[in-house]
């Protein structure tokens, strides 16, 4: 993570606090328990620095293809502050669910860089498949975020870099929104 200077890294390690301090209140039911938490993984578990600092940090018009290409090298490294709350939430017994705008076909991609920067045990991978094509990104993770509630699941928390990450339907009881000083996404 260089450089963002270090407002950045304060600031994420600020929601990260703060969401840690309403995830101790929460009583978790074990590892059996329903009590889960929502992350979006892009600039939220993972950092895209080196692509954006590669592409003039979003002064290039956005291109797909070359951000898949990105995306395929599972080369991203994990949010020190977000790494450490993701952990901090498994010793709390929470159930993590990630649910992000990546292509169901960057699944085994997506896992290794995961995997590589520090990240495992997540309850469920949630990625986007054909029937969501051309869906705003509220929509989409309210949709998903709703069908874990019908399985049973309470949604105590979510974080997310983007408020549609956070805001729609089906919401986590609080959520926590991170900083992203590079794109935003309706």
């Amino acid at each position: 993570m260089t450089d963002t200077g270090s407002r950045y890294q304060s600031d994420s390690d600020v929601a990260a606090g703060d969401a840690l301090k309403f995830a101790e209140t929460v009583k978790v039911f074990g590892d059996h328990g329903t009590d889960a938490w929502v992350f979006d993984i892009d600039e939220t578990l993972l950092s895209n620095l080196p692509y954006y600092k590669d592409h003039e940090f979003g002064l290039e018009k956005y291109d797909e293809t070359a951000f898949n290409e990105w995306v395929d090298k599972a080369e991203a490294l994990a949010l020190p502050a977000s790494l450490n709350f993701y952990k901090e939430l498994q010793k709390l017994g929470f159930k993590i669910f990630l649910l992000t705008g990546r292509d169901e076909c960057q699944r085994a991609v997506t896992e290794k860089n995961l995997k590589n920067a520090g990240y495992s045990n997540w309850e469920r991978l949630i990625l986007t498949g054909e029937s969501d094509s051309g869906t705003k990104a509220v929509v989409y993770k309210s949709k998903k975020r709703q069908e874990l509630e019908d399985e049973g699941y309470r949604i105590h928390g979510s974080s997310g870099d983007q408020w549609s990450d956070l805001l729609g339907s089906a919401v986590a009881d609080r959520s926590f929104k991170l900083p992203n000083p590079m794109y935003y996404i309706a």
